[in-house]
């Protein structure tokens, strides 16, 4: 069996685009950071999210079936934290940024790389998390804007003109 430090520590070093995830709907309005989001399929296409199940946003995406990924821009840090940090409202996660919606009716906040509205097709459950398989309804593209990862335990900057690997020089 792999240590749970361990492990963690591990995923430390997986680097991951930063999203907020949002819903809305007759179950309410939720909103949280995640970096566990994962292309499935284009035919149709299809992702999928984890979303710890002790969170009150899994309840409320569940019974809303629906969800849209934003996916972070670099200049949006703040939003992330924001969206991690414990204790405050809905609300008052959502005054740190302007929003609109797409197709679902979930949040889509401007300015970031994209955002993915989906409804939710199926769920599964993993250990402590749930892992929600989405059908994605719309996408709004943002061209030109620098990312933002998570990776070794803190938020970085990934630039859309870095250039490739190959031409990366030490």
């Amino acid at each position: 069996m792999v240590d749970k430090a361990q492990y963690r520590d591990a995923m430390a070093g997986l680097a991951a685009a930063v999203n907020i995830i949002t819903s809305d709907g007759e179950a309410g309005t939720a909103g949280c950071t995640v970096s566990a989001v994962c292309s499935v399929t284009d035919e149709p296409p299809t992702l999928l999210v984890c979303i710890n199940r002790s969170s009150a946003n899994n309840d409320i995406i569940r019974k809303n079936g629906n969800l849209c990924v934003n996916v972070l821009s670099a200049d949006q840090r703040d939003v992330a934290v924001r969206f991690a940090t414990r204790g405050l409202s809905v609300s008052e996660r959502l005054a740190c940024a302007n929003w609109d919606v797409l197709e679902t009716g979930a949040p889509a906040l401007d300015g970031a790389v994209c955002a993915i509205d989906c409804e939710v097709e199926s769920a599964s459950e993993v250990g402590t998390h749930t892992v929600f398989y989405c059908r994605v309804k719309a996408v709004r593209n943002q061209t030109g804007c620098d990312g933002l990862i998570y990776f070794g335990r803190d938020f970085h900057r990934v630039a859309v003109n870095a250039g490739r690997p190959d031409e990366i020089r030490a």
